[in-house]
């Protein structure tokens, strides 16, 4: 991998970010990420920090209403709150949008990426290890910016799971800190800084999985990939096979246990037939999913399956990594593994406190 590459390089990615003018911050990026969304009519309570009691709120088809007022939306800007039981930094949003209430969390990049590395990784991985987790969830975070939607991520897996201040670490937030403001380029952009469990010892082509091939995601041998699902056996039942065709919108036609019929390139299903309904390509891997299989490296004896890793592979490999680091590398050697011909690049932010600083403001 190349280092050093500056803010040049991502002049025009830093166009299309929102900037947080104060708590003495300048410079760090502002991220919109949804928590929550509820029905219309169904009220919310938000408990606001200081003295300021709780909140009650709920869209509505005119607006959003809060404590016996509605307004197009609402906001309070933190510097910290607590939903549903979890205390989260920054500020939240409020909007009603498609019959439902929005609420989003406004929060600083690399204070919301003290949220979501302890749920990504756990503690006791290498400190490179979470170094190379913590570049690769900036870049995840970055490249999802979008001005024009009503927020950039969602706090669960479909996203990133984040889940605020509680879970935060000092091993965690050491590796947020010392990687702050890298991320992950490739031709001037933010990559899609994909990441899995565990590759079972082989990592997949974006293509396999998100029909788009792009040059830095390719199939490539992971050998320190170990983790507890490395190999794996699940029996499927017929059921099971039955209930996931239908869902894809397939009626089974027979009885037949599966069988894999063509692999892709990194020899994960590539072409499935299964109780008389054949599937193939990035479709096979999702009904592998479906089926309730860790990864669609996997083999089928039958209606039992014998299968490697976690996950759909792309990526970066968190088990691998915790492997390589294990074995003396550090994490830039880990990012330039996973993510071949890309580059290390600055967002040169402003100076921010230190996490434990801010909170001891508030």
């Amino acid at each position: 991998m190349t280092h050093g590459l500056k803010g040049a390089l991502l002049a025009c990615l830093l166009l299309l970010v929102w900037i947080l003018p104060s708590r003495g911050q300048e410079g760090d990026l502002l991220l919109r990420v949804l928590l929550k969304e509820v029905p219309e009519g169904q009220e919310v309570s938000l408990l606001l920090p200081e003295g300021q009691g709780t909140v009650r709120a709920r869209g509505e088809a005119q607006g959003v209403w809060v404590e016996g007022k509605v307004q197009p939306f609402w906001e309070f800007p933190g510097p910290y709150f607590r939903l549903d039981g979890r205390t989260y930094r920054g500020g939240v949003r409020l909007l009603s949008q498609g019959g439902k209430l929005l609420l989003v969390n406004l929060v600083l990049l690399e204070d919301y990426l003290l949220g979501v590395l302890p749920a990504e990784m756990p503690e006791g991985f290498p400190q490179e290890a979470l170094k190379a987790q913590a570049v690769v969830a900036r870049t995840f975070a970055v490249n999802r910016l979008s001005p024009r939607a009503p927020y950039d991520l969602c706090a669960s897996e479909v996203c990133q799971v984040y889940l605020g201040f509680a879970v935060e670490t000092a091993r965690h937030t050491e590796a947020v800190r010392g990687t702050r403001g890298k991320v992950l380029s490739y031709q001037g952009r933010a990559i899609s800084a994909l990441y899995h469990a565990d590759s079972g010892g082989m990592t997949a082509g974006s293509e396999e999985v998100f029909q788009k091939a792009l040059p830095y995601l390719r199939p490539r041998p992971d050998p320190y990939a170990r983790g507890p699902k490395s190999q794996w056996q699940v029996s499927v039942s017929p059921e099971r096979a039955a209930a996931a065709l239908r869902a894809m919108g397939h009626t089974p036609q027979g009885s037949d246990s599966p069988v894999v019929l063509e692999r892709s390139a990194s020899g994960r299903v590539w072409r499935l037939r299964l109780l008389g309904v054949e599937i193939r390509g990035s479709e096979a891997q999702r009904l592998v999913r479906n089926l309730g299989l860790p990864s669609a490296l996997v083999e089928f004896k039958g209606w039992r399956a014998e299968g490697r890793g976690a996950g759909h592979g792309v990526g970066l490999s968190q088990w691998g990594a915790k492997g390589m680091a294990e074995a003396g590398y550090g994490y830039r050697e880990v990012l330039g593994y996973y993510f071949p011909g890309t580059f290390l690049s600055d967002l040169l932010l402003g100076g921010v406190p230190g996490p434990e600083e801010a909170w001891a403001r508030r």
